[in-house]
């Protein structure tokens, strides 16, 4: 749609800013005509449409038409505007612009959505809509606009799933959240899952004080009745209780700790003259081409000075062994989308931005929709394709063979 110049030229002249934009300037003025004319618009339709429908015969009704205009203030994006509703004689005319009982066009709902999903508070919001909009939306209105979401949440918290998904990351988040009078520390844990297509999705959110085998069962179970049939490859990051969990749920499916975590941890030991040292020497351990090789890197570097200067870390790979070995029988295309939880961590990081300004939630369903409306704002970023996917796919096809579902 092309716009008239000459009328927007004719429109400005001799205005300032404040005639075009402020609260009683042209664009309010404009908006309540736009809005009005699309109403007329509506009545119009639904008179023909009546006038279209035969009387039933025998009767001798008069067809319906206008009878008139009601005032209604209802809240958009400019402001607070006065708008006339045209009225049918019958009383059968209910518009879609604006709906009967609706007080509030769904772009104004929408924008408060959109303020919460980033983390304002009820209170940033309220200041925000009055400064902008000249508009007073109370603590109740932004709660009741925001709660709204709740039904959304539950649908999206119960969705089916699909049969299989080729890798699962799972890792977690601390809120607090006020329970029976106190606020706890509890965990968020999320799980992102990397569909046949090379695609990513969130499966969902379970909250939880403190994890463990009967927890990690719980969402398993979960994911199960959603539809999960199998797991090719569950990428984590020393989840207690997890590798229990999933043997028992998903029997197959490989478990892989987090090389990048477990670097970190190793680093935490050595002294910064020796950091670099100390990262070479693990290096040739998870770059190895299959397990034998790694495992003697593993002894080489447990003989070494290094190992006996910090004690705690060959130990820290061999208690995780056996969630790191699954990692060495895997393609270098496979390796490099695994080797670390990376991905699930910048959505965390997304995640934690919006909850900084909370200093506790009252609820888990609290915590959860602001959580949910804050993966929607950054879905484009985290649901995009994974990167070097069709080699990935052709390689996991190879691997799992019949179990791998093909996109």
């Amino acid at each position: 749609m092309s716009i008239d110049k000459d009328l927007l030229d004719r429109l400005m002249e001799g205005r300032s800013p404040g005639d075009l934009f402020g609260k009683s300037g042209i664009l309010a003025e404009l908006t309540k005509a736009l809005a009005e004319r699309a109403l007329s618009t509506e009545m119009d339709v639904h008179l023909d449409e009546e006038r279209a429908d035969d009387a039933p015969e025998g009767q001798n009704q008069p067809p319906n038409r206008r009878n008139g205009s009601s005032q209604k203030t209802v809240t958009m994006d400019s402001g607070k505007v006065v708008l006339d509703i045209p009225r049918d004689r019958n009383g059968t005319f209910d518009p879609m612009l604006i709906a009967k009982y609706q007080r509030r066009f769904p772009e104004f709902d929408r924008k408060i959505v959109s303020m919460y999903a980033r983390g304002m508070t009820t209170r940033e919001i309220q200041g925000h809509i009055e400064e902008i909009y000249g508009v007073e939306a109370s603590p109740s209105l932004i709660s009741a606009i925001t709660d709204a979401v709740m039904e959304e949440v539950t649908a999206w918290q119960n969705r089916p799933l699909e049969p299989c998904y080729p890798i699962v990351f799972m890792d977690a988040i601390r809120v607090n959240i006020r329970s029976d009078g106190a606020v706890s520390n509890k965990a968020v844990f999320v799980a992102l899952a990397v569909l046949p297509d090379g695609t990513r999705d969130v499966l969902g959110l379970w909250f939880q004080a403190n994890e463990g085998a009967k927890f990690w069962a719980k969402v398993l179970s979960d994911l199960r009745n959603r539809g999960v049939q199998d797991i090719l490859i569950a990428v984590v990051d020393g989840l207690k209780g997890f590798p229990q969990a999933i043997e028992a749920a998903f029997p197959q499916t490989r478990i892989q700790t987090c090389i990048v975590h477990l670097l970190r941890h190793s680093m935490n030991f050595a002294s910064d003259k020796d950091r670099n040292a100390v990262a070479a020497a693990l290096k040739a351990i998870y770059t190895a081409v299959d397990v034998e090789a790694a495992e003697l890197a593993l002894a080489e570097f447990e003989d070494s000075d290094l190992a006996r200067q910090y004690p705690a870390i060959a130990p820290s790979w061999l208690r995780a062994w056996n969630e790191v070995i699954p990692f060495l029988d895997y393609p270098p295309e496979v390796r490099r989308l695994i080797y670390t939880t990376n991905s699930i961590e910048a959505l965390n990081s997304k995640i934690r931005r919006a909850v900084r300004t909370r200093g506790h939630f009252p609820s888990d369903g609290a915590a959860a929709k602001l959580i949910y409306l804050a993966l929607n704002a950054t879905s484009t970023e985290w649901k995009r394709s994974v990167r070097e996917w069709h080699a990935v796919r052709s390689q996991l096809a190879i691997m799992f063979e019949d179990r791998f579902p093909m996109a």
